[in-house]
């Protein structure tokens, strides 16, 4: 995840609450990577989505996506991380995480770069 995140324009990591979490311009995060969150049991990702997102894939797939604790109801997605990896699927979810909480102007100077883990890195 850091790989993907990190390659995104204008992305820094630092701990947040204890876990890994990925910042635009180091001030709002939009990415984070909690194992065992209060004993949950999970190894995964939460992140920012786009409106509606969120309920599109825990109903299509409650086994993998879930709604998290504290910023869920702002429809942000959990993604389990422990029940098989689709990186490009991950680096899909990290770049609309990204996308949702960049200013609008970077997100347009984004649009023509490669995504983010492809071959074209």
């Amino acid at each position: 995840m850091r790989k993907i995140c990190l390659t995104l324009p204008e992305t820094s990591e630092r701990l947040s609450h204890g876990a890994p979490t990925f910042f635009v311009r180091g001030k709002r995060a939009f990415l984070m990577v909690l194992t065992n969150h209060h004993d949950d049991g999970r190894f995964a990702i939460w992140c920012a989505a786009p409106a509606g997102m969120q309920r599109m894939l825990v109903e299509a797939d409650s086994e993998r996506f879930f709604v998290p604790p504290y910023v869920g109801h702002r429809g942000w997605l959990g993604v389990r991380l422990d029940r098989g990896l689709d990186w490009d699927e991950l680096a899909g979810i990290a770049e609309d995480a990204w996308a949702e909480i960049a200013p609008p102007k970077l997100v347009a100077s984004a649009s023509s770069r490669p995504r983010a883990g492809s071959e074209a890195e």
